[in-house]
């Protein structure tokens, strides 16, 4: 058992504790509070002064699929062989040793959501992981899976400017995403037609097997099930009408991925209910697309009522996660939301909510006892502990 003491203590769905206890036992959280009873035989940690979280959540990230250093030979995000690959799965590239993951803890970030790269249409599937564990199945939080679309420049360049293939136009980006959703869903009627005459005729009828196994179309089919959201990279404004455009044509669960342009819409993402990573804030105009980046767009969206998650969208600066909110907040984010936007809201988008993204009883005990307060640049993460076991301590 674990009791982290005398801390000011952000619960983020319960208020500001100024001085209470956290108490760990089994991996979870057992109590929080002012006046919290720390039992005989607990191990005590004294954070007078200090402050503690909830491990922070990005959740748009590459961290251990484009590994580090960033050369060749470990640039695994990107299948830039084919832009319809939803069959590919992060996992299969994931790196526990990449040395990245230790610099991301040590900015208080305990899960990430991490996957494929937007040079695809569709690029494959990402998962939230647990920033612990010497192999994948260790690190990754089962039914967290995502499937990356994007749409805009970088499909454009990397096949209408790289290649001279389609697609090579923001028409052509749309097209080729309706086209694979539209295969999909006539896969999904094959099976049906097939499931339902082997029914009919109780398998006497040897002519009714089931279609061939398509792992492109497998993957789409839970897409289009609403088993797992579409996670749609879109930067410009026209780009992320196209996303909406796109996902209620085909009735999908979704996300819209950076919305760098999403402060000139934040009324209709808002109406709409449309939930937006937006960032990395600290990024220039790289591209065309780029072009109006502000860094005052997470706290447009949240005050327009947009649910946001920041990210830092890379591998080991996402170590600044909990700075980037700060910027957010300079930029005239509320602090709460500023809050809420690397805890729980990312939590929410990733649907582990009930188990991260707050200091309540009975979640994870993924925690990060600070030196200050974590928005400032003088801060630093002191302790970090994923289910109670210590997993980071600076020396």
């Amino acid at each position: 058992m674990l009791a982290i003491t005398n801390a000011k203590i952000y619960t983020i769905t319960r208020g500001v504790i100024p001085r209470g206890t956290v108490l760990v036992e089994g991996g979870c959280i057992r109590e929080v509070g002012p006046n919290v009873v720390v039992p005989k035989g607990a191990k005590v940690i004294d954070a007078t002064g200090k402050t503690v979280t909830p491990g922070l959540i990005d959740a748009h990230s590459h961290l251990a699929v484009f590994g580090e250093p960033s050369v060749w030979a470990n640039a695994d995000g990107n299948e830039m062989t084919n832009p319809i690959t939803p069959q590919l799965r992060a996992i299969d590239a994931l790196n526990p040793q990449d040395p990245a993951i230790r610099d991301v803890l040590s900015g208080g970030v305990t899960t990430v959501y991490t996957g494929p790269g937007s040079a695809n249409i569709i690029g494959g599937t990402g998962i939230a992981i647990k920033l612990r564990g010497k192999t994948a199945e260790e690190m990754v939080i089962p039914g967290t899976e995502g499937m990356k679309m994007a749409l805009g420049e970088n499909p454009k360049r990397v096949y209408g400017e790289m290649k001279k293939q389609y697609p090579a136009t923001r028409m052509a980006n749309a097209a080729a995403l309706r086209e694979a959703l539209v295969n999909a869903q006539n896969y999904i009627k094959k099976l049906e037609k097939s499931r339902e005459k082997r029914e009919k005729d109780n398998g006497k009828d040897g002519n009714s097997k089931e279609p061939d196994r398509d792992l492109k179309m497998e993957a789409l089919a839970r897409v289009l099930k609403r088993e797992i959201k579409a996670r749609i990279h879109a930067h410009r404004l026209d780009d992320i009408m196209t996303a909406i455009r796109i996902a209620e044509e085909f009735n999908l669960d979704f996300v819209i991925e950076h919305a760098t342009e999403g402060y000139l819409i934040a009324d209709i993402l808002a109406r709409k209910g449309v939930p937006c990573t937006v960032g990395p804030l600290l990024m220039s105009r790289a591209k065309m697309e780029l072009l109006q980046v502000s860094l005052a767009n997470p706290g447009i969206l949240a005050k327009a009522g947009v649910k946001v998650a920041i990210q830092c969208d890379t591998t080991a600066n996402t170590r600044w996660l909990a700075l980037h909110a700060g910027i957010a907040v300079r930029e005239g984010m509320p602090e709460d939301a500023a809050w809420r936007s690397i805890t729980i809201n990312p939590a929410e988008i990733l649907g582990i909510d009930s188990r991260l993204g707050s200091i309540e009883p009975g979640k994870d005990a993924d925690l990060v006892i600070w030196s200050g307060h974590p928005f400032e640049t003088l801060t630093v993460a002191e302790k970090v502990f994923i289910e109670g076991e210590p997993i980071f301590e600076r020396k």
